[in-house]
This record gives structure tokens, sequence and C-alpha cells, in this order.
């Protein structure tokens, strides 16, 4: 995330707003206003372009580290597609077959229905929601999607992949959160194979060593079989799953390594490579080690097996690359944080049991993405903070970063768009004009607090596990981030420290965190679901909580208006106070292991919809015409030869979706 002063921030942001223009465009003509960023909208989805300042100011060299780095990334892609589902490859052949070949009415209402579908599948990265995670269907029939593989010549592999597409019994959810039944079994995730979640847990729990102060992440990168009615881990490493991908991924990451910046970055991607060609967790860990301890590189990256979101038991980590370059002026802001984590930590809200004596090498930058890939493409958080390892955060620190063109590329995308919600569901004039000020500012400094402070924040006691909170491990831990933050963006130090501009500031994130965790967030749910995904889960559980929690006081209010619902803050200071309540909570059962505690969080206020005010909301943001959630093409890395050498890399804007999708099916297709 970030941080700095106003004037800093509010410069870049001027100088970020000098864009340019569709089409296939290099940087230096497409750095005008007239750049579009909105390229397409479908469904739910719309999809971004993004722009990469500075890259003219890298030298050959550092271009040359980020293209093999982004390379790199990106053959991981069928990586995660695998991942997800282990339907979803052959599904996704099938689709670029028809798009690439397919000799008929490509005009006809049916072939427009079947490019929605390959659209969002390519958006989803598989056949589920890329959000909610449940299984979406074609709206074309499936006579018709077997009559176009007919006219390819694969009609005999229609029948079998047709079933899984249009069965909703098969693989209904991604990721499974059934209150009752199996998770493991119910879950489309190709991480388990014939075991039950039982299986699952006995087996880590009989290798897991409790008492190991450096324990590494067991079960990050394997699938779980049974062979021989014994279970056993299949490694996702060279030679093993997923071989012929990360032979590709190994063979970029040399050539990075061969020009990287400084000789820590080196050593980083050496132990990267040995880690993919072990499967070695170990090694995991020392590249993690080494990674974060370069803070003095202008490229970065991700490169692995990192987040367990996807996993029913927060075990398996999903497939992820992303490449960045330094902001060097916002970064300004995220420095001062960093450079004040201790004073933070010691005032956090929490029991001093749990807060860290000494927090180490906090480090956190704003950057600019060069390449997204994996799980952060097409849809990509805002901001990252790694490495996941406790101890590893507790002994050597962590790194933070708020992706800056990409929170811009939002921004600007929505500005091309003539409705607001920001209108229609804040109740009154000066709540609008409170976020017009300060919201877009107000939130990026949460962001910051949450990704560069509030994740490193806390410790374990001795014993209790990272994975002691099991399925709610992820939606506690974003909770507890987000708390935070919240917490400290309210704090008149961040005034002192000249991040927040004057103390009326932090208002306009509460009125958009408490507005969206209660009600807007709602419109990107089916009628009678409930709330599954980890991030609305957490920002649902803190808006419910403190609604709940206040309500004697009045501090949250629910009110009317011309037939339609709002939510209403009476009294800031007391919203910071349950919020420093909920915080301390949260640590307690993230410090002590408490499953029980942190289930009855999760079951109590992050998961059931109320359904009359869903259909209300549902309602009103339908009228708008938005679309709710948004993702990003890559602009291509174009090396400039001349006497055949390369000379330059080029940065080129793609201009058609559905073309990245189909060029990245044909140039990083490997599983």
């Amino acid at each position: 995330m970030n941080l700095k002063n106003m004037l800093t921030i509010f410069g870049v942001a001027a100088l970020l707003s000098a864009c340019g223009q569709g089409g296939q465009k290099d940087e230096r003509t497409a750095q005008n206003e007239d750049f579009h960023y909105l390229m397409d909208e479908f469904a739910d989805l719309k999809v971004i372009r993004y722009q990469v300042p500075g890259w003219e100011d890298l030298t050959l060299r550092q271009k040359e580290y980020a293209y093999h780095l982004s390379e790199a990334a990106k053959y991981g892609r069928d990586i995660t597609w695998d991942q997800y589902c282990k339907w979803n490859i052959p599904v996704r052949h099938a689709v670029e077959d028809i798009l690439n070949d397919y000799k008929g009415d490509r005009d006809s209402e049916d072939f427009q229905k079947f490019t929605v579908y390959a659209k969002r599948l390519f958006f989803s990265n598989g056949m589920h929601h890329h959000y909610a995670e449940d299984k979406f269907f074609p709206e074309c029939s499936k006579e018709y999607f077997k009559s176009l593989m007919e006219a390819i010549g694969e009609g005999e592999k229609a029948d079998t992949l047709l079933n899984v597409i249009y069965a909703k019994d098969i693989y209904p959810q991604r990721r499974s959160t059934s209150s009752s039944g199996d998770i493991v079994a119910l879950s489309a995730v190709n991480f388990y194979d014939g075991v039950t979640r039982k299986e699952v847990e006995d087996y880590y729990n009989s290798i897991v060593d409790p008492d190991d102060t450096t324990p590494v992440a067991y079960g990050l990168n394997t699938k779980v079989v049974k062979v021989g009615g014994k279970v056993v881990e299949e490694p996702w490493k060279v030679g093993g799953i997923y071989s012929n991908a990360l032979e590709k991924i190994v063979a970029e990451l040399g050539k990075a390594a061969e020009v990287a910046e400084n000789e820590i970055q080196k050593k980083a991607l050496n132990l990267l490579i040995e880690y993919y060609e072990t499967g070695d967790l170990k090694l995991w860990d020392d590249f993690n080690v080494e990674w974060v301890q370069d803070t003095i590189g202008h490229v970065d990256f991700i490169n692995g097996f990192i987040e367990d979101y996807d996993d029913p038991l927060g075990r398996k980590a999903t497939w992820e690359g992303y490449v960045n370059i330094k902001d060097s002026a916002a970064s300004a802001r995220t420095e001062v944080l960093s450079a004040n984590a201790q004073w933070f930590e010691d005032n956090s809200p929490i029991d001093p049991r749990f807060k860290k004596p000494l927090v180490k090498g906090v480090s956190a930058k704003v950057v600019n993405a060069v390449a997204l890939a994996g799980a952060t493409y097409p849809s990509t958080p805002i901001g990252i903070n790694l490495p996941n390892s406790d101890w590893i955060r507790r002994d050597y620190g962590s790194k933070s970063v708020t992706i800056a063109n990409i929170t811009h590329a939002y921004d600007m995308a929505a500005q091309e768009s003539p409705a607001s919600a920001l209108n229609e569901f804040a109740y009154s004039q000066e709540e609008i004009d409170r976020y017009k000020k300060y919201g877009s500012y107000a939130d990026e400094i949460h962001t910051d607090l949450h990704e560069c402070l509030g994740h490193g924040s806390g410790q374990l006691l001795p014993g209790v596990s990272s994975t002691a909170l099991g399925e709610y491990q992820s939606a506690l831990e974003e909770a507890r981030a987000d708390l935070f933050g919240l917490y400290y963006a309210a704090d008149p130090k961040l005034v002192e420290l000249g991040i927040m501009p004057d103390g009326e500031a932090y208002k306009a994130e509460y009125d958009s965190y408490i507005r969206n965790g209660l009600m807007v967030q709602l419109n990107r749910i089916e009628l009678g679901r409930t709330v599954t995904e980890a991030h609305m889960q957490n920002r649902k559980l803190i808006a419910e909580w403190c609604y709940e929690k206040g309500a004697q006081n009045n501090v949250i209010q629910k009110v009317k208006k011309e037939g339609k619902t709002y939510f209403v803050i009476n009294d800031y200071e007391a919203l910071r106070g349950l919020f420093a309540q909920l915080l301390a909570e949260i640590q307690r059962i993230k410090s002590e292991g408490d499953y029980k505690a942190g289930k009855n969080l999760i079951d109590v206020y992050a998961v059931n919809v109320d359904r009359q005010l869903h259909e209300e909301v549902k309602a009103r943001y339908d009228a708008l015409g938005l679309k709710p959630y948004g993702g990003f093409v890559n602009p291509d890395i174009v090396p400039v030869e001349k006497d055949g050498k390369v000379v330059d890399y080029k940065i080129v804007y793609a201009d058609d979706y559905l073309r990245q999708q189909l060029d990245y099916g044909k140039k990083y297709s490997t599983l």
C-alpha cells in the first residue's frame, strides 16, 4: 500500500492522469488524454486496460529483467486453470478451438451468447465465477454448443465436455463452504483426489511438529491423493505435477537471474529455481527470506504457489505471478509508515501478549504493475503483503505494495461510465461530497495500513499453528488487517506524519466501508445465496458486528428515504472504538488459535444475507447498468531488435480482450 504527504500523492495522481490512445500504441504515444481504459463489458464483468508509467525510465537491463520475469509469470497460466478444476483446460481448449476455427455465422444470437461464455471462462480462469466461486453456464443451448464442436471436427469430445459444462450438480462450487458435508469432496479445486477432509486433516496432524518455531508451509505445493489405500502427497515440481509449465517458468527465471539488479535478487531467483526443481518447502522459505530483504531493487515480482484462499482447508496454494516497477515518488508515504511500524504495533488496541516486541523488516512501496498472471489475472488485488509465513514475518519482516496504476485504471474506467453507485447508495450530499474530496485517497491509506502494517502486526502464541483457524483463516485474517487499517485511519498520528490531510478525511473511508459491507457488495451475490468469498465475508463481518454492537447507542443507523434503505454513521469516534474491540478479539482468536470462536464470528456475521435488503440492493444496482467486477488485460512487452540484437523492450497496449486470451492460449499453453 502507500503513504507520504498529500501534495506528493496528488502530484503523482495528476501525472498518472496523463494517459493514452486506444489501440496498439507504445508508451510514448499512449501517454495522452485520449487513452481509453474501459475495454469491454459483459455479464457482470468489465475489462480494463492499465498503463505502465515509468517504463521508459528503466535501463535496458532493467527492462530485460522485467521482461523475463513477466514471461515466467505468464507461463504459469495453465497451472492456475488446472488447480481451479481438472476440467477447466479441456473446456478452454474446446472454446479456443471454436473461436479460432469456426467458419459459420458469428453474428447470430447464439454465437454471441457462446462468446459471452467464452469471455467469462477466460476471466475466471475456468468454469466458476472468479469471486462468487459458483459455477456459471452458457446461455446458448447445449445442442448449439455441440454443433459448434462438430463444425470444427471435435464432435467426439462434445458429449463428455458438454455434460461437465452444463450439469449443475457437477462441481457446483470451486471452493465449497458448505456447513454440512465434506468440503473437500464438494469442492471443484484440484488439490485433492479420492480423500476425505478427515483423512487430509489426520495426515497433516501426523506430520506437523507443533513445537517447530520455523515450520514450513506443510502441503502448500502438493496434491493429496490416496495410493494403495494410503494418503500421500504428490508434489507440484519439475518432474512431478505441472512439470511442463514449471520447466518453462524455471527457464525464464534463469534468464532473469542473469540480468538481476543486485546479488540479493539473483540469489533469491536461484533459490526459487531450486525450489521448483525439488519441491522442497524449506527452499521456498529460504527464497522468501532472501526476497523480503531486497528493498533496493526497482523491479520486483511474485512467482509461485502463494495464497491458500482457494483451498477449502486453507493449506494448498494457488499459483500466481506478478511483476512491478517501483513508483519512487509515491512510495515516500509508505516509507513513512514503514519507519513508524513499531509505534503502530505498540499502540495497537490488542492484548500486550499478542504484540510483537520488536517489529522487523517492514518495507512498503507504491508500484506500477507490468504483468499480471495466474490467480492475479485478469482480476488482481490492489495491494499485496508477503510472505505469508508468520515466522518469516517475525524474524525477517514483510514487503507490502500498493499497486498505483491498477487503482488509477479502476478510477479512470469508472469515470468513463455515466452512472454512479456513490450517488445511489450514499445517504446525503454531505456524504457524497466528503467521498469526492477524500474518498479515493483515504481508501488508498486504508489499503496501505492493511497491507503494510495490518498483515504484519501481532504474533501467535508459542505452539499455535498458522493453520489453526482452518477454513476460516482467510476471512479472519483479512478482517484483522482491515480492522487494523480502519482503527488507525482515524488516528491523529496519521495527520502528524503528513499522511492524512486532516482529522476529517478518515470519515470518508468509514462511510464507504460500512456502506459497502452492509449493503452495496450484496449486488455481487445471486439472490438466495450466502456470502462465500473471504474478502466479502471479512467486510460483512466487520460491518454487521459493529452495526449490532453499536445499536444501543445508535452508532450506525438504518434509515429509509423515499422507500430506499441507507446506513448512516452517527458517531465516528464510537465506531472507531468498535473497530478496536473487534480487532482485539480477532487478534486473540488468531494468536490463541481459537477455532470455535472464529467459526462463530463467521457463521453469525459474515455469511447469511437478509433477503429483503438483498432484493432491494440488486434492483437499485441493476438499474444503474454498472458491472460490479473488474479485471485487466496486460500490456505486451515486445523486444525491439536491431542487427540481430535486442536494443529495447517496448510496451504495447492491447486493444482486444479476446485476442489476448487466444494469444496466451497459443503462446503459454503447457498442460
